[in-house]
């Protein structure tokens, strides 16, 4: 039998409260109250718990619905973009604003992507995907030949997670924005002289 349709009210629920478990899991951790969540998306604590009975459940949604994102914007990026350094700089765009590399670095001791099938093959996806933007900026010259695929997506994380301190979320984010515009900014290359970069074991 085929399953029905999701109506658009339980869809929307469950967008809501898969976009609030990514930013609070991003902002304090896995271990964030689920009740903490279903308010973050303004619906009921039932809810949340009728669509995830348990916390593992949710997580591993949230770990999909990242990598999912994260290779439809690597996609997109390519298709609609004619200058490969744009497009990149446009994937890195949209995966900060998807806060997937803040949120999947704050569950890798809980989620374990090479276990499982689904989210093996995702994440295996959304790196051929981003890697491809990486390989086509540095094929076009606009990409230093030694900056690698490793780089920029450590680069994203460590832009991404959120600082510590009293600045609220939004402050925080607004300061993620103006640096990965900053990143941006050094990645294009120039054909002036560079000081050659270290070599390290995540080179690829």
């Amino acid at each position: 039998m085929e399953a029905r349709p999701m109506r658009a009210d339980a869809r929307r629920n469950l967008e809501q409260i898969l976009r609030a478990a990514r930013d609070m899991i991003a902002e304090r951790g896995p271990d964030v109250p689920l009740d903490d969540i279903a308010r973050r998306a303004k619906v009921g604590s039932a809810t949340l718990y009728r669509r995830f009975p348990d916390r593992d459940r949710l997580l591993r949604a949230v770990a999909l619905d990242a990598l999912t994102s994260t290779a439809t914007a690597a996609a997109a990026a390519a298709e609609q973009e004619d200058d490969p350094f744009e497009a990149l700089a446009r994937y890195l765009r949209d995966a900060l604003e998807l806060r997937v590399s803040a949120v999947l670095p704050a569950m890798i001791d809980v989620v374990d992507l090479d276990a499982d099938p689904e989210l093996s093959a995702a994440r295996e996806t959304s790196a051929r995907l981003v890697r491809r933007l990486v390989d086509d900026a540095r094929a076009a010259g606009a990409l230093p030949e030694d900056v690698t695929f490793m780089d920029v997506g450590t680069m994203l994380v460590r832009i991404a997670r959120p600082l510590p301190g009293p600045l609220d979320a939004d402050e925080k984010h607004a300061f993620a924005r103006r640096h990965l515009e900053l990143f941006i900014r050094g990645l294009r290359a120039t054909g002036g002289a560079r000081h050659p970069l270290p070599s390290g074991t995540m080179d690829g």
